[in-house]
């Protein structure tokens, strides 16, 4: 139970929207509901009209439930966990895990993981995806974060498409750039020959992908993608569309390791298994604070040990 008066700030307010400055850490849509279900009295008397208008000194008395059993089992699997505190939980993901729960992925996720080592997750996104501001596909390692309270949630998914928040990957293609820097601004929507790939459409939404060129190997190079919009696979939609695809990737590449002459090279790409791309940097503002938060991780395992072999043969 919460028990307050109402000031004179909140005076003729819908109950909802009071309720929402009283208990700035829940959303409204959430108030609203335990409004509905007869969880709010004023007075002593029930009031379940989140349009009712509250008045100076009115006493009122939440009742906040226990959280429901989620429908989601915890897992122990193993999570690597770089930072977390009462708002966030920052995770760097390993490649092969998929995010939340879906068809032909009923557990053994991401979210899985965190039920079982983060007890204090976000409601926001349901049982299947509590706290998840942003995905990585599941062939895409690296850095994550995830809300543990609804006004995190809120905060973080306010600021995720502004300059605010800074997305960098490392992407292995192939190819190498004539120039060493630039910007892809096309737009991204559902491959009209295809629905379940994605490719830059007249019709699609705006995507900007910025990339850097960090290394040249003899027949791939290591690229810096910072991201500017968020649509699904962008940056392995964006370099498909500029002759540099992904390495390993199923989707927008294909087995393009067959085309290179050396056995080392050939074998080192073919057993990356998966596309090449690792989210390495992730900056936000905190979502209380506004503090400015960064957060790096290091190529994997399998990206190293390619590239490795790449420059020794260069």
């Amino acid at each position: 139970m919460i028990s307050f008066v109402v000031g004179s700030e909140s005076a003729g307010e819908r109950l909802d929207r009071a309720l929402a400055i009283l208990v700035p850490d829940r959303s409204r849509s959430s108030l609203a509901r335990l409004v509905s279900e007869g969880r709010v009295s004023i007075g002593g008397t029930v009031v379940d009209k989140s349009s009712h208008t509250v008045c100076a000194g009115d006493s009122i008395v939440l009742e906040i439930p226990d959280p429901a059993p989620s429908g989601t089992p915890a897992q122990d699997l193993p999570l690597r966990i770089v930072y977390q505190d009462a708002d966030i939980v920052v995770v760097d993901k390993p490649a092969g895990l998929v995010v939340h729960p879906a068809a032909g992925h009923a557990d053994s996720t991401l979210v899985n993981a965190l039920l079982h080592h983060v007890r204090d997750l976000s409601g926001v996104g349901g049982q299947t995806r509590p706290g998840i501001v942003h995905r990585l596909d599941k062939d895409t390692s690296g850095l994550l974060v995830v809300a543990k309270n609804d006004a995190a949630h809120r905060a973080l998914s306010s600021a995720w498409a502004t300059p605010k928040v800074v997305k960098q990957y490392l992407a292995l293609v192939y190819g190498t750039p004539r120039l060493q820097s630039g910007s892809i601004d096309k737009p991204i929507g559902r491959d009209p020959r295809d629905r379940k790939r994605m490719a830059v459409v007249a019709s699609g939404r705006a995507a900007l992908t910025d990339w850097e060129l960090l290394e040249r190997f003899s027949n791939t190079s290591l690229l810096r993608c910072t991201l500017r919009t968020g649509r699904t696979h962008q940056i392995r939609v964006h370099l498909k569309s500029i002759g540099h695809p992904v390495v390993g990737d199923p989707v927008y590449s294909g087995p393009q390791w067959r085309g290179v002459t050396d056995p080392r090279i050939r074998k080192a790409l073919a057993a990356l298994g998966r596309q090449a791309l690792h989210a390495t940097r992730l900056a936000f503002p905190h979502p209380r604070s506004g503090e400015p938060l960064d957060f790096e991780s290091p190529l994997p395992e399998d990206m190293a040990t390619a590239i490795g072999v790449l420059r020794g043969s260069a």
